[in-house]
């Protein structure tokens, strides 16, 4: 079975970034295949990683609620559009889910495409996924297995606080998490005592341990303004470093 990696957050925390941060890791350390999945509703982790993306899970669920092609079952044509949904590349494959179910959901979808996921899955050696903060998406995934829940919060107060309210919520959506940890994203450099305490104190309540702290970056902010993939970011960039650091104490 792959390992899932799954990371949550309120909006604005660099879920994505840490994201396609982590990708470019596992890319580099050799643990492939991996399978990204970007399950935010405001999908954005293809420009992260430069690529193009014609075709969404969300509007996959959508089709199949009309006729199918002669001779075809629902499940069949759902496996067949996620694959072509499938953006390809060495060492990795990238999917989108889109926009959530609205009006009138026809769970059916939900249930051919977790059906379709179990057999996908068995292809890659990880599944990263890059969540909204309800991570509802994982249910009609079938990812009940995460086996790394990174819980992204920006340097503030709110941020820290929905980050510990978030590790409390896997339960209800029955999901089995096999270790979670905080991430305090964008943070000033030195992180001001006043922060630190915060944080301590947020993770200690929660049981939630701290995997790191990644300090703002104006390396990334030039690599987006320059539409770059951040897997061309130097390896010797210090958040590259610092967060190669921050993978290699959770991963290990």
């Amino acid at each position: 079975m792959p390992i899932t990696i799954a990371m949550a957050g309120k909006g604005g925390t660099g879920k994505t970034t840490t994201s396609a941060l982590l990708l470019k890791y596992l890319l580099e350390r050799g643990m492939t295949p991996v399978l990204a999945v970007d399950a935010d509703a405001n999908a954005n982790l293809n420009e992260l990683l430069g690529l193009t993306v014609c075709s969404t899970l969300g509007a996959i669920r959508k089709e199949i609620k009309g006729d199918m092609p002669p001779g075809m079952s629902r499940d069949q044509y759902m496996e067949m559009k996620i694959h072509q949904a499938l953006v390809e590349e060495t060492g990795y494959d990238l999917m989108v889910m889109g926009q959530p179910d609205g009006p009138g959901c026809y769970c059916a979808a939900n249930q051919y495409l977790a059906m379709t996921m179990d057999r996908l899955a068995e292809n890659y050696r990880y599944i990263l996924v890059d969540n909204e903060a309800g991570m509802e998406h994982l249910s009609r995934m079938n990812l009940r297995k995460i086996d790394y829940l990174l819980i992204i919060s920006d340097p503030s107060s709110r941020g820290i606080l929905t980050a510990r309210r978030i590790a409390d919520i896997t339960e209800p959506l029955q999901l089995e998490v096999g270790k979670r940890f905080m991430l305090v994203n964008r943070a000033p450099d030195p992180v001001p005592q006043a922060l630190q305490e915060k944080i301590d104190h947020a993770v200690t309540e929660a049981g939630l341990p701290l995997a790191g702290i990644i300090s703002a970056s104006n390396d990334l902010i030039n690599q987006e303004l320059q539409g770059r993939s951040y897997l061309q970011l130097p390896s010797d960039s210090p958040v590259v470093r610092q967060a190669y650091a921050i993978f290699d104490r959770i991963l290990a």
